[in-house]
């Protein structure tokens, strides 16, 4: 659909790098479930009609023949067999509200592939770049798909830049209206990565208490209460947040950018504004211009939108 303005690489250019492939669109989940195709679409009609249209460049993500390799650093082989086996059989439910199709273990491998290309494009820049893709990943456990998602892109995406790029440190602020238990999961045990979440609380999923900091202190968790807006949240992003992660001091930040925070989306009840996360991309880029930027929740298609532009405004 929009595969005719996609760039093969992002390299020589002052353009604000997006991954994306139609690709993505092929994880049906239905017409009536929140996380569905409409959510990218809805964005890139957006990007592609917004005054910034033409700073950006669009890069298909990379094939990757190790890419069970990657996954392999979370999640179990048998979950990976029982995924697959779901998507043969034409495709089913994960958990209560996390559906698989028969494209969505291709689909979700060439998520995580995407993720670790914006790794590979922001560490070659030193500049942000955005993951457009789906299915999210900051709910999936070790051994199971949750929450509307089946890797945990973002985690592995971290541990993948240590490993493999020889990073030192990593952070991943997530800023979704829902705590990434799945990513705090993973890193819980990793003092080379830090984890920094804000979340509507008490909420699904029922994690992310203050006293959950990991076993090296590398996790922040910041619960906030229904009906937060900026007021509350620009405090502690100065207070807490900022100072946390520069103390860190992290090679590369990893943003699990999802924006159901929005006071217009229908599946929280936080008071945000798309411009808000404009404001709190202008604080990570104080602490670094090394930014990936990965898509999370987010259902509301107008203030999704909104949101994804003022984030890319601000690294422009």
């Amino acid at each position: 659909m929009f595969s005719n303005t996609f760039s093969t690489s992002s390299k020589f250019t002052n353009k604000f790098p997006i991954i994306y492939s139609d690709s993505f669109l092929s994880h049906d989940t239905g017409i009536y479930h929140p996380e569905k195709a409409g959510r990218l679409t809805a964005i890139v009609e957006a990007l592609k009609n917004s005054a910034i249209a033409s700073q950006l460049v669009w890069q298909e993500p990379t094939d990757r023949q190790n890419i069970l390799k990657e996954v392999l650093r979370f999640h179990t082989q048998e979950y990976l067999e029982t995924l697959q086996a779901i998507t043969e059989r034409g495709g089913g439910y994960i958990d209560g509200d996390t559906i698989a199709s028969p494209q969505t273990y291709d689909v979700a491998l060439l998520a995580l592939s995407a993720w670790l290309d914006g790794v590979d494009v922001v560490l070659e820049s030193g500049r942000p770049s955005f993951v457009l893709a789906r299915p999210p990943g900051h709910h999936a456990r070790a051994h199971s798909g949750m929450g509307f998602c089946i890797f945990g892109n973002a985690a592995i995406a971290a541990m993948s830049a240590i490993d493999r790029l020889n990073l030192k440190r990593v952070a991943i602020l997530d800023w979704d209206v829902h705590h990434g238990n799945g990513t705090q999961e993973a890193v819980w045990d990793r003092p080379d990565i830090a984890y920094v979440s804000t979340h509507q609380a008490p909420f699904y999923p029922m994690t992310g208490r203050k006293d959950e900091t990991g076993n090296h202190d590398n996790i922040l968790n910041i619960p906030m209460r229904s009906g937060s807006a900026i007021a509350e949240y620009l405090p502690v992003f100065e207070n807490q947040i900022m100072p946390f992660l520069r103390n860190f001091d992290p090679d590369l930040l990893i943003v699990s950018a999802g924006f159901d925070a929005n006071a217009d989306d229908p599946l929280a009840s936080i008071l945000l504004n798309p411009e808000d996360f404009g404001t709190f991309t202008n604080l990570c880029l104080e602490l670094t211009t090394k930014i990936l930027f990965g898509l999370e929740g987010g259902y509301d298609f107008d203030s999704l939108s909104r949101s994804v532009i003022a984030v890319i405004e601000q690294c422009l």
